[in-house]
């Protein structure tokens, strides 16, 4: 992934700044490997997963839990989670070598296919958009209206629980510290410092997640994708 971003950095922008090459990305284990026969397996298909991220060099990780095919994780299970990923940082030491897998030919080969698929997919996509290939249904033979399909509705019970819940935490909070946290938040945006601790410090004070939101988007403005390919 990195190297297809650095080359279609490269071809797109023709940057000046090396830094503009690099790409920071997060990574999840898959969910849809996990099962719910013998699940205390998925722990073992976690971890390997996990390693695998870290031995790319991602940015940020979250590890699935073992009960996730039955229904959300307990407490315990998400711990386990964690601790998966804490006994791979400090334990295993392969955090400790930038890009320990460099110069191994099987994981170039394996690199070098990956590229390719995705130069193909990429290819085939741009020949559906222009209607080189057809797809039923999408470029060729759609039809106007159709006929909706069943999908899961949501009980606006729900909604309304939430947003009660909501507005008695903004009645009840304490102000004086929402308003620290929230203008302590500001200052870090503006300033270029790091962000995650005044993140914390706004939960604390019980700030919501859209009132963080706004104030960055007070700060930055809302980004607009100039990129086409």
């Amino acid at each position: 992934a990195r190297r297809i971003w650095a080359k279609e950095i490269e071809r797109r922008y023709h940057p000046k700044n090396e830094r503009a090459f690099l790409m920071r990305t997060h990574a999840q284990t898959a969910g849809v490997s996990l099962t719910a026969q013998q699940p205390y397996n998925n722990v073992v298909r976690v971890t390997l997963q996990a390693l695998a991220a870290v031995l790319g060099g991602t940015q940020s990780l979250h590890t699935n839990s073992l009960d996730e095919t039955y229904a959300l994780p307990t407490k315990e299970a998400v711990t386990l989670a964690l601790r998966t990923q804490q006994v791979i940082a400090h334990e295993s030491g392969v955090a400790d070598t930038i890009d320990p897998l460099a110069g191994s030919y099987y994981l170039e080969h394996l690199t070098d296919r990956m590229e390719d698929g995705f130069e193909a997919s990429f290819h085939f996509q741009q020949q559906v958009d222009e209607g080189e290939k057809i797809v039923v249904g999408i470029n060729k033979y759609a039809t106007e209206a159709e006929p909706p399909i069943p999908t899961l509705a949501i009980d606006p019970e729900v909604e309304r629980k939430q947003i009660a819940r909501l507005t008695e935490t903004r009645r009840t909070r304490d102000r004086g510290r929402w308003n620290e946290s929230i203008d302590a938040l500001r200052n870090a945006a503006k300033h270029g410092e790091e962000l995650m601790p005044r993140f914390l410090e706004c939960a604390r004070a019980h700030a919501s997640v859209g009132e963080q939101v706004h104030v960055l988007k007070e700060v930055f403005g809302e980004y607009h994708d100039p990129g086409y390919f």
